[in-house]
């Protein structure tokens, strides 16, 4: 078990490195000069030439590659040129905001779609299970940010149920922070629930086909008892892998989730990042979001081989 867990920590070196990378990368082809920002389309050469030194822009490419994975590694992720502060201070007030918000998205989209998945397996073909592939198809093709303005419209605008935008209102307290956690959870937990229905579904039918459950019912267990105790918990390692990428994928949905509804999140920090060309806070979102999405795949993989041992072997 040790050797496979060093294996996959070596393996997420070079997928780190190879995203710090493509943020530079990224940086280098984004049209126009961040000395604008900074200073102003007015400012003088001089003053420009000056700045871009102060930033090591003067250098070749490969310099300020250099230049970039040095200050990474001591932890310098550059100065925001939105926010007027470290990149690292930006990220680290907002980290909590947009992680609360996934692992409400993910908690909420995995205990419906289990569910969901487990009602639909039990009668193949019925109504319910066409009804369940239909309401899946429709979640799966609904953009974000098109589901969180019906959301808006119907539940903000014209009911006037619950609030649309921020994290707080007033005097705050649990009660506030839940109703305006709502709405963006569902919209971030929508596509997430569809693919997490759909996995339970086909994992349950695989598992349900199988010699040992046509032996459990020969014997007059009740299906309740075979589906729960038996059927499911073998189908859930698949349905474990799903609802672990899904956790990757919360965070980068987070970016247009958090924008529709004004979450003060990671996803709305690099929105507006983008807006002004903010490259310092771009990359620095953006490695964040990676490194994370690396860590949750590593730790399911962990998981997962602790529960089939033979993955150890791989």
């Amino acid at each position: 078990m040790l050797s496979f867990i060093a294996r996959r920590a070596l393996q997420t070196i070079p997928v780190i490195f190879g995203v710090t990378l493509a943020t530079f990368l990224l940086s280098q082809i984004i049209p126009g000069d961040p000395t604008d920002i900074l200073l102003g389309p007015g400012a003088s050469e001089e003053a420009r030439a000056q700045l871009r030194q102060a930033l090591g822009l003067d250098r070749s490419a490969a310099g300020q590659y250099l230049l970039y994975l040095q200050n990474l590694v001591q932890g310098d992720f550059g100065q925001s040129l939105t926010f007027s502060k470290p990149v690292s201070e930006v990220l680290a007030s907002r980290m909590m905001n947009t992680a609360l918000l996934a692992f409400a998205a993910i908690v909420l989209a995995s205990v419906l779609g289990v569910a969901a998945g487990t009602f639909a397996a039990l009668k193949p073909g019925s109504l319910r299970d066409r009804a369940l592939t239909v309401v899946v198809l429709f979640l799966n093709s609904m953009p974000s940010f098109w589901l969180g303005l019906l959301l808006i419209l119907a539940f903000g605008l014209q009911l006037r149920l619950l609030p649309v935008s921020g994290m707080t209102s007033g005097d705050g307290g649990l009660v506030n922070l839940l109703a305006h956690m709502l709405l963006p959870t569902l919209t971030l937990a929508a596509w997430s629930l569809a693919a997490i229905a759909r996995m339970t579904r086909s994992s349950l039918l695989d598992v349900i086909g199988s010699d040992y459950v046509r032996t459990a019912r020969s014997r007059g267990i009740g299906e309740w008892r075979i589906v729960f105790f038996h059927a499911l918990p073998n189908a859930m390692p698949a349905v474990i892998t799903v609802i672990g990428m899904q956790m990757g994928f919360l965070l980068s949905g987070a970016v247009m989730t958090e924008t529709v509804f004004s979450w003060p999140g990671i996803g709305l920090a690099m929105y507006q990042a983008i807006s002004t060309r903010d490259i310092p806070l771009i990359q620095g979102g953006i490695l964040l979001l990676a490194v994370a999405f690396v860590l949750i795949n590593f730790t399911i993989d962990i998981l997962y081989a602790y529960f089939n041992p033979k993955i150890k072997l791989a």
